[in-house]
């Protein structure tokens, strides 16, 4: 087991931002949990979590994703995308990916932003309702 990186954790601070309790249930999860395993894709990632069992689980257990931001990082002309994947109420697994690029060995400098300029609340909410 290891720890989020740098680019994982302001990822995952922005994927979880926001004044709703999905997002501040999924926060303390955060807060709780560790790296089981990063596959390389060759475009991508996928970074599989596991949280300590004593934390809250979502109160109704869904399974769902969702991913609304994009990231610019030097070498990627079109940068890359997420999907943060929650798995019966809980954190599971992270994916980033490119578009039809090779993932970069090493990102130490990124920009973050949210797909439309800022984030849709609403339109996000939707994602598990």
């Amino acid at each position: 087991m290891s720890e989020l990186n740098e680019f994982e954790i302001q990822l995952m601070l922005m994927l979880l931002n926001g004044e709703d309790d999905v997002l501040r249930i999924l926060r303390e999860q955060l807060t709780n949990c560790e790296v089981c395993s990063r596959k390389m894709t060759g475009t991508g990632f996928f970074s599989t979590f596991r949280v300590d069992d004593k934390i809250e689980s979502l109160p109704s257990n869904k399974s769902f994703k969702f991913g609304d931001v994009h990231a610019e990082v030097p070498g990627l002309k079109h940068g890359a995308g997420f999907l943060l994947y929650i798995d019966k109420g809980r954190l599971d697994m992270l994916e980033g990916y490119t578009y039809d690029e090779g993932w970069p060995k090493d990102i130490t400098k990124f920009q973050l932003s949210y797909i439309d300029g800022k984030r849709d609340l609403e339109k996000l909410k939707l994602s598990w309702k």
